[in-house]
């Protein structure tokens, strides 16, 4: 019966996760290239280390390897120097960064603007519970910093500057919205001379995470909703898909997954990557 509930459950799953996928906003160049113009090398260095020492003193795995943040720990005095480090982005004339640069950038100013929103309504179960309106399901249409003399959100900077202009699909391992099911927030700043690294090292992470990959009782494979989401990211079609993550799974889970052919289900926990709640 158990079974028989799940096969029929499955079409209804699949159908949710298509709809929250058409939901979200199309990967879409701004019109404002001084966001996306790069210099040459060596560019300007943008000073990331009171980004490093707020992720150093207050990330830290839990049991299941869940990056999670102390945010009821964090002080009033590392609040304003979080405060200060995302008005020192604000000034940063993006053209005068390389393309490393910019990536790295606008990946650290994502994150610290989400951790910040987050501490500005601590505590709350959810980031998809700070809303700006009845409709609202969370803050990423709230128009939160200015680059270059343009006011941008959350949105704006993932969906119409980062993944139309940069073409890394890995981007999704290093954007962290403060929820479980996310891959890990960091617990260091991006930097442009180590990109490369990183974003393999998440990657690999993210996939042989049961967060991203894992198999339910009945063998099904769930994949993580970043998977559909943004599958145009990934691959054309689900079996691209498929394709890929065996490419990065390990050795055990890639010929556990040379003889599946489809997604059984897409999950995600949108429970607060919260310390207290993990401990």
């Amino acid at each position: 019966m158990r079974r028989l509930l799940i096969l029929l459950l499955l079409p209804l799953l699949a159908a949710c996760a298509s709809v929250e996928r058409l939901a979200l906003p199309a990967p879409e160049p701004l019109a404002n290239s001084a966001l996306t113009r790069a210099a040459q090398p060596p560019g300007e260095r943008v000073d990331h280390r009171d980004w490093t020492t707020f992720l150093n003193r207050y990330v830290a795995p839990d049991a299941q390897g869940v990056n999670r943040v102390a945010y009821g720990q964090v002080s009033a005095d590392d609040k304003a120097r979080l405060d200060g480090y995302i008005e020192d982005l604000q000034a940063v004339d993006p053209a005068a960064l390389t393309r490393d640069q910019q990536l790295a950038y606008w990946i650290n100013m994502y994150n610290a603007v989400t951790v910040d929103v987050i501490l500005e309504n601590y505590p709350v179960a959810s980031i998809r519970d700070i809303k700006d309106g009845p409709l609202s399901i969370g803050p990423w249409n709230r128009p939160i910093v200015t680059v270059a003399g343009q006011s941008l959100t959350l949105n704006e900077i993932e969906h119409r500057i980062i993944r139309p202009e940069f073409n890394e699909p890995r981007i999704h391992y290093a954007l962290n919205c403060a929820a479980v099911g996310c891959p890990n927030l960091m617990d260091r700043a991006w930097l442009a001379e180590t990109l490369e690294r990183d974003f393999a090292a998440a990657e690999h992470a993210y996939i042989n995470d049961p967060r991203g990959v894992r198999f339910n009782d009945n063998g099904g494979l769930i994949l993580s909703k970043i998977f559909i989401w943004f599958r145009e990211d990934f691959g054309p079609n689900e079996q691209a898909v498929l394709t890929y993550v065996r490419t990065v799974a390990d050795p055990d889970l890639e010929a556990r997954l040379q003889d599946v052919s489809r997604v059984s289900a897409y999950s995600y926990d949108w429970a607060l990557n919260d310390a207290a709640a993990g401990s």
